[in-house]
Order: C-alpha cells, then structure tokens, then sequence
C-alpha cells in the first residue's frame, strides 16, 4: 500500500514536471553545472596531485639527496670571474654520512659535467654524470635496452656510457645504438645501455634530467679531472667540485628524517658555508599529500557554492509551484488526503528535478575533464568517490530546500485553498 502510494506519487510528481518543460529544465541547469563543476574541479586537483606525488615517489621515499651549490655571496661576487671558484661536496662528506651507522644503507657518489656530444654530423649537449652502479637502484629508470653501468666498468675505468631515451633518440637517430661510439670532449665511449629519460625535476629537485649521459665516476676522474673551465657570457669560469651529489638511501621510512637532521648538522659543522642543500623526497611527499586535502577541500567548497545556489533555485520553483496548485491541494484535501501525503507529493517532486540534475552533472563532470586533458594536456583523474559524493550532495541539496515549500503546501487551509482562483 505505501509503496503503491509512493509510485502513485511519483507519477504525478513527472507528470507536473512535464507540463512546465523549460521551467524544470532551467532549475535543473543549476544542479547539473553545480555538480559537473564539483567532479571536474575535483579532478584537475586529484590529476595535479597525483603528477606531483607521482614524481616524488621516483626518487625514493627512503632515500636523501645532497647537492652542492654555489654560497650566494660568491656567486654575487665580481670576483668569481677571476679566480677558481672551490665548493660543494668532499669525498670526506660521503665517506663520513656512510659510518653514521647501520641506518645507513648505502651512499651513492656523483659529479656531474656538461659537455658537448658527437655522432658524425650530429651534436648534442648532455650532462654527463659520473657515477656507479648503486646510481640505477636509488634511481630506478626502465631499461630500454642494453644494460647500466657495473661495478667492473669503475674498477676497469671502463670507458662506457649509458644513455637516456631522449638523449639517444636526439644524438642516434638512425643509427644502431648499442655498441655505437660517441664522442664526449675528444673521447670516445662506447653505448651500452638505454634507460628511461627522467623527469627534469619539474616539481622537485629529482637527481636525474631528460638528457644525460651515464659513466663510472672513476673515467669521468682519470680523463676529465675534477677541475671544470667553462666560458659564460664572456667570462672564463673555473670551478673544483669533488661530488655534485650524494645520494643516501636510509634503512626504513621512519628514519629518513631523524638521519636527515643528523646529517645536516655533520655538514654543518664540516662546512663553513652553506654550500650544499639537501632534499628529503619523504617530507616533501608528506608536504604534497597535506597540500592535496586543503586542495580538494577548497576547490570542493568552492564548487559546492554553486550546488547551494542550483538547491535556492528548485526551492524557488516549488513555492511557485505551490502558488499555483493551491486549488488541486485543496481539493486533495478535501477528498481525505492527509499532511504526510501532500508534503510527500512536493517531496517527490523536488527529489526528481534534484536527481536528474544530479545524474547529468555527472556525466558533465566526467566530460569537462576529459576534454581539458585532450586540448591542454593537463593531467585530470575522476575520482570515484567525487561522483557519488556530488551525486548524493544535490540529492540532499533537493531534500533540504524542497522542506519548506511541501510543508507550507500541507499547511494550507483546505477552505481557503478550495476559493483560490
């Protein structure tokens, strides 16, 4: 009987939505744009996000990277261009961070150099990185074909590199790569090995770039020397770094940013100027993961406005609805219908534009994303939860504003409603 009624109910509550087709459909327009622009603004957050945590994971949530840098007031400094410039970081310094205990796992060594590369016609700028075999387990990279570096290529002074995609793609076009020679600053080194090019640190200070060119640190010492002479605007620049980068993988998370203090406080007491920097891919996940939340947060209570205007608009409409159906409710209550049926009606009523809006806006805000990922290139990624979330928010939405004109309906006298006109 009660689900005979509420059937009953919601046939007259589609056939009254029926007779007034433009005016539904415009109060459902604020429900559908108020939920399309929840999932979509949802989901270009969740896409930024995801990117930037995406990124930091590829470095290693266990793992902290050292870099040398340039002190600030010798790099303002006229006279850099006049004398040998010597800072970043010391065999010393790994050899010290490597005894720190058995948090510790391993340290990875490297120096890094610019140099122009040739096949045949063909010139490339790589960053060449001299480094060792421990490099390809802290920076995973696919293999994409060949191998990397070994622990015999840096006791033999191999004279062998290994390539990123995009480098070998630029540099190699054409030609068989593996086994290929190219020419690094008038020496030549054989290619063995193609890795996945990284991501050129777009978000974070990632210790692997889109060009580089793999050999063992201890070819890139006996050839290159530590010393570096390069021309900038006009000035001739000498530097002496003996490590560019440290990278520290920790044993377990939870130490990352206990050894991370510890260490910065050896190289401060080792160093007397800030010539280093350091970067903790776990702090800066756990940074990216807090900013995510207040992301989704501001952008679902800014859409969100515009669900809570679509709900003043179906209010709207139903106390105009009310208005003119006061004579067929007093009629309904005068053959026996009681409050609960009227305001049950009105519910229904309200519950349908709300949820045909809802249903649309969903399937808007599955579209507006895909198609600013198609003409933009801007990562977006639909969270599951953001569609029954905003779903079930206009529902409620119709709930709540459709109350007030369903009672105010069922509250009125059926003598009075019987004279209107």
């Amino acid at each position: 009987m009660i689900l005979r009624g509420v059937v009953r109910n919601l046939r007259l509550g589609v056939k009254d939505i029926l007779l007034h087709k433009t005016r539904s459909l415009l109060t459902t327009l604020g429900v559908v744009f108020g939920v399309g622009s929840v999932i979509a603004m949802l989901a270009v957050g969740e896409g930024a996000s995801q990117d930037a945590l995406a990124e930091i994971r590829k470095v290693g949530s266990n793992n902290i990277i050292i870099q040398a840098q340039k002190d600030i007031d010798d790099e303002s400094s006229g006279r850099q261009r006049t004398r040998m410039s010597i800072y970043g970081l010391k065999y010393e310094d790994e050899a010290r961070i490597r005894e720190m205990g058995s948090a510790i796992r391993r340290t990875v060594p490297v120096r890094l150099m610019r140099r122009d590369a040739r096949v045949g016609d063909r010139k490339l700028e790589l960053r060449v990185v001299g480094t060792v075999q421990g490099w390809f387990d802290l920076v995973p990279r696919r293999i994409v074909a060949g191998r990397v570096l070994r622990t015999s290529d840096t006791e033999q002074n191999a004279r062998v590199c290994v390539l990123t995609e995009t480098g070998a793609r630029r540099l190699l076009a054409g030609a068989h790569i593996l086994g290929e020679k190219i020419l690094i600053s008038r020496q030549y080194f054989e290619v063995v090995g193609i890795v996945e090019s990284g991501t050129g640190g777009r978000n974070i200070a990632v210790p692997d770039e889109e060009v580089d060119a793999y050999i063992p640190m201890s070819t890139q010492l006996q050839l290159f020397g530590e010393v570096n002479a390069r021309i900038t605007s006009g000035s001739f620049e000498i530097e002496k770094v003996e490590l560019h980068q440290i990278l520290v993988e920790i044993d377990g998370d939870e130490l990352v940013e206990p050894m991370a203090k510890a260490i910065e406080a050896m190289l401060r007491a080792f160093h007397t100027r800030k010539d280093y920097k350091m970067n903790v891919p776990l702090a800066l996940l756990r940074q990216a993961e807090k900013t995510k939340r207040t992301f989704n947060i501001v952008l679902g209570s800014i859409a969100g406005i515009s669900l809570l205007v679509g709900g003043i608009g179906i209010m709207n409409i139903m106390l105009a609805s009310v208005t003119e159906r006061t004579r067929e409710i007093g009629v309904r209550r005068a053959i026996g219908a009681r409050r609960g049926q009227i305001i049950l009606q009105f519910l229904i009523e309200t519950m349908v534009l709300a949820g045909s809006g809802g249903l649309v806006g969903v399937g808007v805000g599955m579209l507006i994303p895909a198609l600013i990922t198609r003409f933009s290139g801007m990562p977006t990624v639909v969270p599951l939860y953001s569609l029954f979330l905003s779903f079930g928010i206009s529902v409620a939405i119709g709930l709540v504003f459709g109350i007030y004109p369903a009672v105010r309906a069922a509250r009125l006298d059926p003598i009075v409603a019987l004279r209107h006109e």
